[in-house]
């Protein structure tokens, strides 16, 4: 531990009571927690089995796991649960699943399956109206509130409707033997604070806890937490209440404050050395933040110089913008002979990257999109994968009802609502359950008819599938099911032919693959489903990188762009309404600190907004950053810049750079 400093080894070796750990942007939280667990197994003698580390993404537990493998090397770590809070409830969930009336292998449902059920259930077939019901009862579950609890507080008609909508979404959830995305915290909730037994089976099991990013727990994660605690309280939260940045999908920055009130004996250790950042871009972050109300003071220093002043670009409109941060980047990368990999240019919302991206484009400049939707999450491609998911494993539920009711072929709700709920008593899969003799007593013969239809429909491709090319039996398999006709009934007419496109190309890319490699459509699907579970490692390719603000938490570049920092954007507009400018503060916070050498700020003199031109105002937090640090340029008293100097520029610098060479 030599290499750490004091408050980290402090944080490490405390394990005289629950622990809180304050942990500034860069100060190297995630070192503290990987070597406090070898701490535990090395030298205090914890069963790798006994303790859990939790996190809230694939790719920090991922990045923990490697490396506490380092650190252990030789050293055995089997059982060590390093996970998200979802797949740790997933796993209790899979063991406990019949004392909650489950099957083991019940189905988890993703945002689009869960969609269609909503839609249903709520008689509304609007995209935006069905959106906001899932949000209403996410947050509901979230915060552990029950449809009767809900009710008493719904005033909207629209509120109204949620409610009404959550009873019968969770007893279809149920009976279809599935559940939600929320329900892998709230019903191991349920669970534990039901069936004392079980409680205290998994206190035992998991003795000490570990959890990332405390301040990003909403009610239903604080609460599982002091249930898998228990009396016993052997934990360390790391957190940092300037990075609250996800109070709108129901993170609450209170349980910080609630940890002393529930812990009394809770010690703090402040992680305040920043490993990542300079002088100068600490110092703007810690003069931003102090005007937000603190929950525990902090301030972050670093030892790794002054740095260069922070530049502030303001620009007449986005498409300005857009094109003086693409040559600012260009020049900068040049003069510094830099990668690609070392820029991020970061902005509130994913429509202010259209007009970047045609910038980058035009200069053949390689990036990244964060935050975009991938080829695979479309949901005319998720139809079809739930027929190919389901041809590879007739146990597959979600599949099931997806493929069963897209295209509707005469299989209704009602009738997978007995089929789930049979399913459930016999702990079969809905697919083993239609064709038992038990089911068919339950629902009638014109109910019956379309789903064994379907079944049989799937068998007859599950025998082609090991024996006929991918590309013909796709091909087969659309036109049985008339997807083009359906999606024509659907979508508008360009939606549609965009949809069907989609289709094509998934097709095409199918079955060449299946040709090259000589694979049939199951093996096929094998490689889909790895596709689309395994991140892109995007660290190796050499881009710019544009991400949200949101998006970026977590990461770190060189060189930062914060584009469009003017009132109305950042802060958002809404957040003066719903009182979050502190929220937005510290989004802003996020984005500074995601900085290591240099940091480059600008914002638009007037931006479009539909078909017309808006005035805009440079954004509170750059005067809140202060002034000493910051270096202005451009706006109405500037000259115009001129391209032909600037292009010149560029091209002497390449030059220049080819005969370094």
């Amino acid at each position: 531990m030599s290499s750490l400093n004091p408050p980290q080894r402090e944080a490490i070796r405390y394990l005289d009571g629950p622990l809180l750990v304050l942990a500034g942007a860069g100060s190297g939280k995630t070192r503290v927690i990987t070597e406090k667990i070898a701490y535990l197994i090395d030298a205090c003698g914890f069963s790798p089995a006994n303790i859990a580390a939790i996190t809230f993404t694939n790719k920090a537990a991922r990045e923990m796991q490697e490396r506490v493998s380092k650190l252990l090397a030789d050293k055995p770590s089997k059982g060590l649960t390093i996970s998200t809070f979802h797949a740790l409830g997933v796993r209790i969930l899979r063991e406990e699943s019949r004392t909650l009336g489950y099957k083991p292998n019940f189905s988890i449902l993703d945002a689009t399956d869960c969609f269609a059920i909503v839609s249903e259930l709520a008689g509304s077939a609007d995209k935006a109206t069905v959106r906001r019901l899932q949000s209403l009862i996410s947050g509901w579950k979230n915060a552990l509130r029950s449809p009767d609890e809900a009710r008493k507080d719904a005033q909207s008609d629209i509120e109204l409707l949620a409610v009404n909508t959550f009873a019968a979404y969770a007893a279809t959830l149920h009976a279809y033997q599935a559940v939600d995305f929320d329900d892998l915290i709230g019903l191991p909730v349920a669970l534990f604070e039901n069936h004392p037994a079980v409680r205290d089976k998994w206190q035992n099991r998991l003795r000490y806890l570990l959890i990332d990013e405390y301040q990003d727990t909403n009610a239903s994660q604080y609460r599982l937490l002091r249930l898998l605690a228990g009396p016993r309280a052997a934990f360390t939260a790391v957190g940092d209440d300037d990075q609250a940045i996800y109070g709108w999908r129901g993170a609450d920055v209170e349980n910080l404050r609630g940890l002393p009130r529930d812990y009394p004996t809770l010690k703090l250790i402040k992680l305040e050395q920043n490993y990542r950042s300079t002088v100068r871009i600490l110092k703007a972050a810690n003069t931003l933040i102090s005007h937000n109300e603190k929950l525990f003071d902090k301030k972050l220093w670093s030892d790794l110089g002054h740095g260069d002043p922070i530049t502030v670009s303001i620009c007449r409109d986005s498409e300005k913008e857009a094109e003086a941060v693409v040559m600012k980047l260009q020049a900068h990368r040049f003069e510094h002979r830099g990668a690609f990999r070392d820029y991020a240019i970061l902005y509130r919302g994913n429509f202010q990257a259209r007009a970047l991206e045609q910038f980058l484009r035009n200069q053949r400049i390689p990036y990244l999109l964060s935050g975009g939707q991938s080829f695979f999450d479309k949901s005319e491609i998720k139809d079809l994968t739930a027929y190919l998911r389901l041809l590879a494993n007739n146990d597959d539920d979600p599949a099931f009802i997806r493929a069963a009711s897209t295209p509707r072929r005469g299989v209704g709700t009602s009738t997978l609502l007995a089929l789930g709920s049979y399913a459930g008593e016999r702990h079969c899969s809905l697919f083993a359950a239609a064709f038992e003799q038990g089911f068919a007593q339950r629902v009638q013969a014109r109910q019956l008819a379309p789903l064994l239809a379907f079944c049989e429909f799937i068998k007859r491709l599950q025998e082609r599938a090991s024996r006929e090319p991918a590309a013909a039996l796709l091909a087969a398999l659309l036109d049985a099911v008339a997807y083009e006709d359906w999606l024509k009934e659907r979508e508008e007419q360009r939606a549609a032919s965009v949809k069907w496109g989609n289709v094509r190309e998934f097709c095409d890319w199918l079955g060449k693959k299946g040709e090259e490699e000589g694979k049939t459509l199951v093996d096929l699907t094998q490689t889909i489903a790895l596709i689309t579970m395994l991140d892109k490692n995007e660290a190796e390719v050499d881009a710019v990188q544009l991400s949200t603000l949101h998006a970026a938490k977590g990461l770190e570049f060189k060189h930062v762009f914060l584009i469009g920092i003017e009132e109305g954007v950042l802060p958002h507009r809404e957040a003066h309404v719903d009182g979050r400018i502190e929220e937005e503060r510290r989004l802003m916070y996020v984005g500074i600190t995601r900085a290591q050498r240099s940091l480059h700020l600008s914002y638009c003199e007037r931006r479009q907004q539909g078909r017309e031109t808006i005035p805009c105002e440079p954004s509170r937090f750059i005067a809140e950053m202060g002034s000493e640090d910051l270096r202005f340029s451009g706006g109405k008293s500037a000259t115009t810049p001129d391209k032909a100097a600037n292009s010149n520029r560029l091209a002497a610098m390449k030059a220049m750079l080819g005969r370094a060479r």
